[in-house]
């Protein structure tokens, strides 16, 4: 009995505990679905407004729209660089259907370069919104357009776009004053604000162009459109207007800049003009040019390599970047040297043999006259350029005189505020020997030194700012190109911007080594009394750098030697030598002497001063009062 009993089942024991189960489940349930409804309140109430905004970034979208790049202005109100309208031939990719079949139609309407689709094929792999259209091929012709344009309706995503481009309708002469923009490359976006570029064609690379790229790139546009979930544009919902970049006007004269550019005739070389009385630069030539519209869409592969492989190094900036021996230019500097160190004096007289020797017996370093200059003081020595008295002068003083004298001027450090890529040049001293060379100074570098030869080198900016700090008599300004932005004058954080003041122990010897250079020019022993017979006075220095060394007795026979190896020819100078309105330096590489410079100085002065320029120049004139 007990056993049959005990395998009974216990109903009440069950449905407690099935209920017990219920309940529980029940309560996690409710449980389940609190945390639900909690995190509904959380992303639905408490942060509503976060996934508003998160739902309409996929939903809205933020385009740019690039702004018109400001223009480029010389003195004159003659435009330098320029905006131009042209029509392009652009390629929305994700409406193409067949990329191939799109190249065969297409090659078959209009020229396109494989340079071009080579570089339309790198836009493709760089980061772009969706349905951005990528620009294939610029300045379609009339008759480009017109082929593109009846075939459109079998083209699926592709258009003929108006847009703006940059011009420089004077090419070569102005190409490395001015600069280029170029195409925009990732290396380029690293240095700019990305959202701000999205879309832009082209960024400032060289010259004004690329300095100022912050102020004439202007602030561009907002569009706020309603985009599908292929990020395809269905509506605008809102626009802010782009910024057009503010206007840059130069203190450089077209006319001058053009004039210098063309004197300089087939020889490579420099010309930088400068208005002692506020620095701005005038003219900055460098020659042979290029034509910067080469750059604006993309220089093409063949015409680059044409540039990079020339010889004459048409890219090489020869007034900001070219290493120059000064030569006899830079013996007023070194007169007023001797002078504030005690080291010479107006009186003192030499004898001035054909040729100089640190110790009897040794090397006899030679004059440019053979028979020498006989017996001559300072400004004699000035102005018949006698190598022997700065020879001797330079040995008296050694170099650390020399070097400290001569930074004052800005020799050895980048002079230029708004240009980039300017050289220092080579202003030496005992410790920049000691460091290049592990060798001490020695009294022949000084002797080299002393007529602007040997290790020092020189840029032709840094040469001429030296030159309007005489100009100047000690009060003179570091160069610069822009005049003014937009409305209001110029301004330069740089702590070089300011008046630079030179003091001499007598600062009688400023008027007196303009005497000197003056003299130069009136003088008939003078080396550029060439010049003479102006309505205005010239104040200048001729030099003759050496390219190569002669040997100890060895001549000089130009007839006989390749052109390259022929010497340079410099020349600076200031007028009117009373109040001067422009101080010039021009080099002729290979110019064999400074006759060919200083025949150029003295028609840019003629020019600046007299308005005597060719009439084949008043395109130039702008609105400038005659």
């Amino acid at each position: 009995m007990s056993r049959r009993y005990k395998n009974f089942r216990n109903y009440n024991q069950e449905k407690s505990l099935t209920q017990s189960r219920i309940i529980i489940a029940g309560l996690l349930v409710l449980l389940l679905a609190g945390v639900l409804m909690a995190r509904l309140f959380y992303l639905q109430v408490v942060n509503h407004q976060l996934y508003q905004t998160k739902a309409d970034e996929n939903r809205v979208m933020l385009v740019t729209e690039p702004p018109p790049r400001g223009l480029i202005y010389d003195r004159n109100g003659v435009v330098l660089a320029d905006n131009r309208p042209i029509h392009s031939l652009t390629v929305t990719p994700e409406r193409i259907k067949s990329m191939p079949q799109l190249r065969k139609i297409l090659s078959g309407l209009i020229d396109i370069s494989s340079d071009e689709w080579d570089q339309f094929d790198e836009k493709l792999k760089e980061y772009r919104r969706p349905y951005q259209s990528i620009t294939l091929k610029s300045q379609l012709t009339d008759e480009e357009w017109a082929r593109v344009a009846v075939n459109l309706y079998k083209l699926d995503g592709v258009q003929v776009e108006a847009q703006l481009t940059r011009y420089y309708p004077y090419g070569k002469a102005f190409a490395h004053a001015v600069g280029y923009v170029g195409r925009i490359t990732t290396k380029d976006l690293e240095r700019v604000d990305k959202q701000a570029y999205q879309g832009a064609l082209f960024i400032g690379k060289t010259g004004v162009e690329g300095y100022y790229e912050s102020t004439l790139f202007g602030k561009p546009g907002i569009q706020k459109v309603e985009v599908n979930a292929r990020g395809r544009i269905m509506e605008e919902l809102g626009r802010e207007n782009p910024v057009p970049g503010k206007d840059v006007h130069l203190y450089m004269d077209a006319r001058l800049q053009q004039y210098a550019y063309d004197l300089l005739g087939d020889y490579k070389g420099s010309v930088v003009a400068i208005d002692p009385n506020t620095g701005g630069i005038l003219a900055l030539v460098s020659k042979p040019g290029f034509d910067p519209n080469l750059f604006v869409r993309g220089i093409s592969y063949k015409d680059y390599s044409l540039l990079r492989d020339s010889k004459s190094l048409p890219l090489f900036n020869r007034a900001l970047r070219g290493g120059y021996p000064p030569a006899s230019t830079i013996k007023p500097f070194m007169a007023l040297a001797g002078l504030e160190y005690g080291f010479s004096s107006w009186t003192e007289r030499y004898f001035a043999r054909g040729y100089y020797q640190i110790n009897p017996g040794g090397r006899r370093y030679r004059d440019w006259k053979r028979g020498g200059h006989g017996w001559i003081d300072l400004e004699r020595a000035v102005i018949e350029s006698v190598d022997t008295y700065f020879y001797q002068l330079a040995n008296k003083m050694g170099i650390t005189p020399i070097h400290d004298f001569l930074a004052r001027f800005g020799f050895g450090k980048s002079v230029l505020l708004d240009l980039n890529g300017a050289s220092i040049g080579l202003l030496p001293s005992n410790a920049w020997k000691k460091a290049k060379y592990n060798e001490p100074w020695y009294p022949g570098d000084s002797v080299n030194v002393g007529i602007g030869q040997g290790f020092m080198v020189a840029t032709p900016i840094q040469i001429a700012t030296a030159v309007s700090a005489i100009a100047a008599r000690g009060h003179y300004y570091f160069p610069r190109m822009a005049q003014s932005i937009g409305d209001q004058a110029a301004q330069f954080e740089d702590k070089e911007a300011g008046l630079h003041n030179i003091t001499l122990k007598d600062q009688r010897n400023w008027e007196k080594i303009v005497i000197a250079m003056r003299k130069v020019i009136t003088d008939p022993k003078g080396t550029g009394r060439r010049l003479q017979g102006t309505d205005y006075t010239i104040a200048g220095k001729t030099g003759t750098g050496q390219v190569f060394s002669l040997q100890d007795g060895e001549e000089y026979e130009a007839d006989k030697l390749a052109k390259r190896l022929h010497d340079h020819g410099l020349f600076i100078a200031f007028a009117p030598a009373e109040k001067p309105k422009i101080a010039v330096f021009a080099i002729f590489e290979n110019g064999g002497g400074a006759a060919k410079p200083a025949d150029l100085t003295k028609k840019l002065f003629d020019a600046y001063i007299d308005g005597k320029y060719p009439k084949r120049y008043d395109y130039l004139k702008g609105n400038a009062s005659e």
